[in-house]
Parts: structure tokens; sequence; C-alpha cells
């Protein structure tokens, strides 16, 4: 199957609009693409007309020209023929966000719609899903767009089972400045899943980093998708539900899903070195850190702070997560020691975290990263920046990026986001360096890279 045409269409019919109720989901997706986006669309419904100056057609096999993507938004028992027409018709691919299908107890629409799609070579996402986010070309979302929160264009595409768990994980990228290439909600994937997706994002020039919400997978399918996952060049991070008894029972009234045995399918992707996230904050940070860095690391943190309670925080952050946060020997040590002003040196601490205290300058905070980025005896430097220490201009973060383009030892920076700080956050995303507006953030940040394992 061709998804090209699905996840970047050109031509966009929508089937199953309303005449007279400018809230309703079809229309909803009609006018956010005909107002906001390129894709040339197309309404549908039965009745034909004008809506909004616009000719209405009556059916798919009306409509002009080639249509790449048919948004169905109809009643569950009319979406198998709807489906067919959109197959004679010689449409490339449809999104289904109409609901009661499988997940009700009505499979067998659903199954008529898989062996329609399938005698035709028919891609199609859904039912019971939102379906497509391409930020630069078209948006299937039926959510209002002035309620609707959008990540800048960028590498990270997210493939997620439930609409409400993307949307919510584009609101926190667009928080943190990561950048969405695709967001595809599946649904009850009837016929695309995810280990479809997998192989196609693989490929996609625009996608640097694959992230997953699971919620189930037929019997023997997290196997083959975790191996799948393994093979493929680009870094692949999933968060599962379901992984209690309750949780299991909420997945299969939720998209008909089989949320199956998780201590099962976390050791599956452990050995396969996926990187499992187990929440939504471990989700979006190893989201952008792997977006940064495409690296693996044993775990030994160097920490740098100009707050000694900071740097305490950090430590116990990494001892929670199995990193390890070594005493630096006495020759490194002597080494940042040495190249610090005078005014600190009796006060501040080499020994890891290295607490440069609040009278610290930017110079400090260079020289000692330096010295750190060429030691061995840590491969990764979380940096710990507070913006109003006295002596800490906003050219600070982008002197930090230099070192290391440099040297090439990864650096994580944390640094409290609000709009004041906004130039100190610039200079290190301009720079591709991850930055977390919490310690536990960017601690998960250097997890990520420790959970990786490159194919």
């Amino acid at each position: 199957m061709d998804f090209t045409p699905l996840f970047n269409p050109e031509t966009m019919a929508v089937i199953g609009m309303s005449m007279h109720n400018d809230q309703h989901p079809a229309n909803v997706i009609l006018n956010k693409n005909r107002l906001r986006f390129p894709v040339k669309v197309f309404p549908v419904n039965p009745s034909g007309g004008t809506y909004q100056g616009e000719k209405v057609y009556k059916n798919i096999r009306e409509v002009p020209g080639p249509v790449d993507l048919a948004v169905v938004a109809v009643r569950a028992d009319m979406a198998p023929d709807t489906l067919r027409d959109c197959i004679k018709s010689g449409v490339k691919g449809a999104v289904v966000v109409s609901g009661g299908f499988a997940e009700v107890g009505k499979a067998n629409l659903q199954e008529e719609m898989v062996r329609l799609a399938r005698e035709a070579d028919f891609p199609f996402l859904g039912p019971n899903c939102l379906g497509i986010y391409n930020p630069a070309r078209a948006d299937t979302f039926f959510l209002p767009p002035e309620r609707m929160v959008r990540p800048e264009p960028g590498g990270v595409a997210v493939v997620s089972q439930s609409g409400g768990i993307l949307v919510d994980q584009m609101i926190k990228f667009a928080d943190e400045g990561i950048g969405l290439s695709l967001g595809i909600s599946i649904g009850n994937k009837a016929l695309i899943r995810e280990i479809h997706l997998l192989d196609y994002l693989a490929k996609d020039e625009k996608t640097n980093v694959i992230g997953f919400y699971i919620e189930g997978f037929s019997p023997g399918e997290g196997r083959s998708f975790a191996q799948a996952a393994r093979a493929c060049p680009k870094p692949v991070i999933v968060m599962k539900s379901g992984k209690s008894a309750e949780g299991s029972r909420a997945v299969s009234s939720h998209t008909a899903s089989l949320a199956g045995d998780y201590r099962v399918f976390s050791s599956i992707l452990e050995q396969a070195g996926v990187v499992e996230a187990k929440n939504e904050f471990e989700f979006v940070a190893f989201c952008e850190s792997l977006g940064c860095y495409k690296m693996n690391i044993t775990g030994r943190v160097g920490i740098v702070t100009g707050s000694g309670g900071h740097g305490a925080m950090a430590v116990d952050a990494c001892l929670a997560q199995g990193l390890e946060v070594p005493v630096l020997g006495k020759s490194l040590q002597d080494g940042m020691k040495g190249k610090v002003n005078r005014s600190i040196r009796n006060i501040a601490s080499f020994a890891n975290p290295v607490d440069l205290t609040g009278s610290a300058v930017d110079d400090d905070f260079v020289h000692v990263v330096e010295v750190l980025s060429r030691s061995d005896e840590v491969d990764v430097i979380l940096i710990l920046l507070l913006p109003y220490i006295p002596g800490m201009s906003s050219d600070l973060s982008a002197r930090l990026s230099q070192v290391y383009l440099k040297t090439g030892k990864p650096i994580v920076a944390y640094i409290p986001h609000v709009e004041k700080y906004r130039m100190f956050i610039e200079g290190f995303e301009l720079n591709r360096i991850p930055v977390s507006h919490s310690i536990e953030g960017g601690v998960f940040m250097v997890e990520a890279m420790r959970r990786y394992r490159s194919c």
C-alpha cells in the first residue's frame, strides 16, 4: 500500500458534513483545512447544494479530479458502503473518524471495511480515530482550531491509538519546543497498524524519531513490532498503557485492543533495545533528547550547577533512574579548579556535582564544561542553569553549545521555562541541545540515551 497520498494529500474530500451544523466534526475538519492548510478540500453530503458559497457534492463520485484522501465521518452502518464508493472512485486513502465499530461490539462492520480495503489495496486509518496531523499539509482532527495547540514542524513523529493522548503530547511538545513531523491517531487500527507505520516512518525523510502510544496488540504482534523497531535506523520510543488488570479492561472498551501481559512486552522491548517510556513525562523528554542525540551512553553523569540544592536534587534523580554520578578524580577536579576565577576557587565544589555557586560568571561555566567534555570519567554533562545568577549572561547557552560542537560530548540542560529566559533556552535549542524545564526532565533526557540501542 502507498501511504504517501494518505499522509501528504494534495486533495481531500470530507464525507458526511452537515448542511446546518458548523460544529459537526466533519464541518470542523472541512473548515480548518479550507482556511488554514494548503490541501484542496471538497465537501460531500447526500443533499448536495452549497455550503458557505461552495458547491457540495452528493457523493464522492461527483468530486472532480483525483482525490488523495477521504475523511469519512458518517454513521458506522454507512461506513462500509462509503469506503466502497471511495475505492470505486479512485480515492487513494481514507481516514475513518466515525466510531461505533469493534469498540462497542460491532466488529462485523469493521471487518467488512478491512475486507474491501485489502481486496483493493486501499489504505485507511481507523475507525474511531482523529487521523492525521501534518503541520505542512493537512489536519483531519475534528477539534476546533482555536482550541488546538500546535507544535512547530520538526523531526518527531507520534503514532497513537488514543486521539486524546496524541493531542496531549502535541501540547507538551509545543511547550517544550519539540517539532512534529506527523501526528497519527489510529484508533481501532483495523487495517493500518503500528508495524506498518513504523516501516513508513523509518523511510520518511522528515522524521528523525518515532514515538508510539500503544494500548494493545493482536497475539504475537508485539514481538514482531519489537523486532521491527530494533531494525529501524531511527530511535523508536514506546509508551504502553494497560499495564494493570484494570487498565487492560479500560483499553478493551476504548479501542477493542488486547493489552496482553505488560511485563512480557516490556521485557521484549528491552531485549530489542527499544526505548520504553514509563509515563508521558519520560515520553516527551525521550522524544526531545533522541531528536538531538542518536547515541548510547553508559550513564555516567557530570553535573554542573550554580546552586548546591539543585545539584543535590539532580543526584537523587539520577540515582533513582539507575544512572551514575561518579566522584571525579583529583586531577580532573584540579584541572577545573585551575580554570575558574580566583574569587570562587575556594568556595566552589568540583567533586560532582560541580557547584560553581551563585558567584560564578559565564567563563567559569564554559571552562569547567570544556574540561569535563574532554574527560573520559563522564559520558554526558547535565547543566543546571539558573538565569537569575547575577554573573550569567544570555550568551552563556550559545557558548556552551560551541563546546559540544567541538568535543561531541552530549550536553543536557535544565532552565526554568518562562518567557523571561527564552534567550537562554534558544541558545541551546538552536544548536540542537535538549532543554528541560525540570530537573527530573533533564535526567529523563539523559536516561533516554542510556536506554537507546542503535541497530
